[in-house]
């Protein structure tokens, strides 16, 4: 849990996530989308996988990232065993 909320601490790394809930999409054209290097968006994608919020796939000599949504499924879940019934 620690990994997840310092990958959502983070708005860039929210940012990310938001454009990834639209599609899946490579490094490149993530960066695209912000005023930063590519390595320093590498580097979120990095946690955001770490963190399992993430998957990544080869599909030739591109990687594709998109959501992991099983992930977001357990957070809801957590979250809930904490609402009053």
């Amino acid at each position: 849990m620690n990994k997840l909320f310092k990958a959502l601490n983070d708005p860039t790394r929210r940012d990310i996530l938001g454009l990834l809930k639209e599609s899946d999409r490579t490094a490149g054209e993530i960066a695209d989308n912000f005023d930063m290097s590519k390595p320093s968006i590498s580097h979120h994608l990095n946690l955001l996988k770490n963190a399992d919020l993430v998957v990544s796939i080869k599909k030739g000599q591109f990687v594709y990232y998109s959501l992991n949504t099983t992930v977001f499924d357990e957070i809801i879940n957590w979250f809930m065993q904490f609402k009053d019934n």
